[in-house]
């Protein structure tokens, strides 16, 4: 089987007609869903854009990164330590520079961590995450120079109170919001699927598949992994943006081990290496999360309080069943019933 069929890169028609009809379903979903589960689907959707971004190192360039949240934090308290009490800041160059922040540190950490290869890989990505959330975390005020003094708030995090103007539509109606969030997903999966099928990309996937053959024929393994590592911490950073555009509120635990973990069994749940896994991923993990969260008890047993247990669970099914995950699944449902229809 070769590297695209085992990560699913090309998708079967089959496939990319549910994906279209699910692009025209999330389009009209506000206009039938109610405000709260507009919001959900919103949420689900800049967890996406931040599983596609973590897909990029894992699915497309073969690095498991434990630490990939604190990019998405990053994004996040850029847009809060950017904000003012007084009024909405412009979005025009608000996220540009949430990103350029995340981009920057992704590129600094970079330069350390694309050295090391598998478990060394996995933790220092996550020593480096795990710093910077203390850093957050331990410090309410961090002095830099003279008075100027970034407010962290510390493990209390930071109120972002006015969504950035966007100038000829107004963020804070909900609606609009959620076409926004919309519109960057589109555009974050277009130009992923571009960079997949480019020759950076198609560079990418062959150090996936065997760095040392790559760095024989001439392919500097190193300079291409800080690209990728650089461009995922980028919109990572746009995610974190956008959640914290849409939450009013940023913390230490969006940077937490957790939230990189979570990231991870999005892209495992959805399929590895194609981005629209990391969509469906995304949404499967947490349309299956509330799910889980809401079982009814049994006897005494509060099935709901353990929800931790049946996701485990749920993941580990799809692990063994369906190793390219969810679309590999249905791509091979597909297969199967081909035949049968001819």
């Amino acid at each position: 089987m070769s590297a695209s069929q085992s990560h699913l890169e090309a998708l079967p028609r089959g496939i990319q007609i549910a994906l279209a009809l699910g692009l025209v379903a999330l389009a009209a979903f506000p206009f039938v869903g109610s405000e709260f589960y507009q919001q959900m689907v919103a949420k689900m959707m800049i967890l996406a854009i931040f599983a596609m971004s973590l897909d990029l190192l894992q699915g497309v360039t073969g690095l498991v990164s434990l630490g990939h949240a604190a990019f998405f934090g990053l994004g996040g308290y850029a847009l809060a330590l950017l904000s003012s009490d007084e009024g909405a800041i412009s979005l025009w160059w608000s996220l540009p520079a949430a990103m350029a922040v995340a981009a920057l540190a992704a590129l600094i950490i970079g330069f350390f961590v694309v050295r090391t290869r598998g478990i060394y890989f996995i933790m220092v990505t996550m020593a480096f995450a795990q710093m910077l959330f203390y850093l957050v975390f331990d410090n309410k005020e961090l002095k830099l120079f003279g008075d100027f003094a970034l407010k962290l708030g510390g493990s209390d995090g930071v109120y972002v109170n006015f969504k950035p103007d966007a100038g000829f539509f107004d963020l804070e109606n909900k609606r609009v919001f959620y076409y926004f969030v919309l519109a960057c997903l589109v555009l974050v999966y277009a130009f992923l699927r571009r960079v997949l099928w480019s020759p950076f990309g198609r560079a990418l996937a062959g150090i996936r598949v065997n760095e040392h053959r790559m760095r024989a024929v001439g392919f500097g393994s190193f300079g291409y992994k800080l690209a990728a590592f650089t461009l995922a911490g980028a919109l990572a950073g746009l995610a974190g943006y956008l959640w914290g555009a849409q939450s009013g509120f940023v913390n230490p635990e969006l940077m937490g081990f957790h939230m990189s973990a979570h990231a991870i069994m999005m892209v495992i749940l959805g399929g590895m290496g194609n981005f629209a896994g990391a969509i469906v991923g995304a949404f499967a993990f947490e349309f299956m999360l509330e799910l889980f969260k809401d079982l009814p008890a049994i006897g005494g047993f509060n099935t709901g309080k353990h929800w931790q247990l049946w996701m485990g669970l749920f993941i580990v099914l799809v692990v063994v069943f369906a190793p390219r995950g969810l679309l590999g699944l249905l791509a091979r449902l597909g297969l199967r019933k081909g035949p049968r229809d001819e």
